[in-house]
């Protein structure tokens, strides 16, 4: 059974659902949350995956924190991220974990992850990341986005140029992908690039079909890869840094 409560709070700007082992983890993670300041309200929880699911797609909040220990298995948090992505497309995720082994962190992002915070970090990390995803950031530090980096040189291949040689994307189409990478949203990037929304859209549609992606984090990281192939790197020098993925 899932619990849901009312959000009747105009001052908060952020929904969440919560899917965790416990009720009483539930209930620490909304208790850490009730202050005004951290601007985030719990409108239900769930401690089992099928209903964890029905509570996200009846309540569609901003934000779903998923666990990915749930009481029905050890790994149910993944199929929750994967069943939820069609039917809670408004509805941004990210994965409790207890572990930082790399399988684990690769599977929550490729499961629809947008930010990845582990159990023996402080409750206030989670708030942090929480706004980050919501503002449309990947909440990852440099250790994970070198895990996402490695896992996705080995299943998508970096594709520069075409059979020809000629780059595969043109110069408009790298300049709204560099501006992704940079955090800037659909809107900011039509303002900085004077063209319409409707008109970046297009763009990123023929991105993704011609690097065979289908997600502005693998974009993001496509373009992580094409920067470490060049001939300077900024190394990633903060371990709580956000990845800004617009």
């Amino acid at each position: 059974m899932s619990r849901t409560q009312p959000w009747s709070n105009p001052g908060v700007s952020v929904s969440v659902c919560i899917a965790e082992t416990s009720y009483l983890n539930c209930q620490l993670i909304e208790r850490a949350f009730r202050s005004k300041r951290n601007r985030v309200a719990v409108v239900g929880s769930a401690v089992r995956s099928a209903e964890a699911t029905a509570l996200l797609r009846e309540k569609q909040p901003d934000i779903a924190v998923i666990s990915a220990q749930l009481q029905d298995g050890a790994l149910e948090g993944y199929r929750v991220l994967r069943e939820m992505r069609p039917a809670c497309r408004r509805t941004r995720c990210v994965m409790l974990l207890h572990s930082r082994e790399r399988k684990l962190v690769v599977d929550a992002f490729r499961s629809g992850a947008r930010g990845v915070v582990f159990r023996d970090q402080p409750l206030e990390i989670l708030c942090k990341c929480i706004h980050a995803v919501h503002h449309g950031q990947v909440w990852a530090n440099s250790e994970t986005m070198r895990h996402l980096v490695e896992a996705l040189g080995q299943t998508m291949p970096v594709h520069l140029r075409d059979s020809r040689g000629a780059d595969l994307l043109s110069k408009r189409e790298a300049d709204v992908v560099r501006l992704v990478a940079d955090g800037l949203s659909n809107k900011d990037i039509s303002t900085q690039l004077a063209l319409s929304e409707h008109t970046v859209r297009n763009y990123l549609f023929h991105v993704f079909d011609k690097l065979g992606i289908s997600t502005r984090v693998e974009l993001v990281l496509y373009w992580l890869q094409r920067q470490s192939s060049g001939p300077s790197v900024a190394p990633a020098t903060d371990a709580a840094d956000a990845a800004s993925v617009g």
